[in-house]
């Protein structure tokens, strides 16, 4: 582990569930406060390459390792969150 990678300060749960909340924003092209974390990431209409690059995304920005299909292994955002702050507390 780097000196970078060390002492990069590790990111709070309510951290990853703003951001995963943002970047799906972005992906439908609507505001933040529209996302409901309860409702299905499918009914938003978040399509496969949309899921792909939001895994990419995760593993980039989180440091964490993802199955590419993770997206659709979860009925919702509330739950993608859960997953995502388990495998960043996992890997500290």
């Amino acid at each position: 582990m780097t000196e970078t990678e060390a002492t990069r300060p590790q990111p709070t749960p309510d951290d990853i569930r703003s951001w995963l909340v943002e970047r799906v924003a972005h992906y439908i092209d609507q505001p933040a406060e529209t996302i409901d974390p309860q409702a299905s990431l499918a009914g938003y209409g978040l399509d496969s390459v949309y899921a792909f690059a939001l895994c990419g995304e995760i593993e980039d920005v989180l440091d964490v390792s993802v199955e590419p299909t993770l997206v659709w292994d979860v009925a919702n955002l509330a739950e993608l969150t859960d997953r995502v702050i388990g495998l960043t507390a996992e890997r500290s």
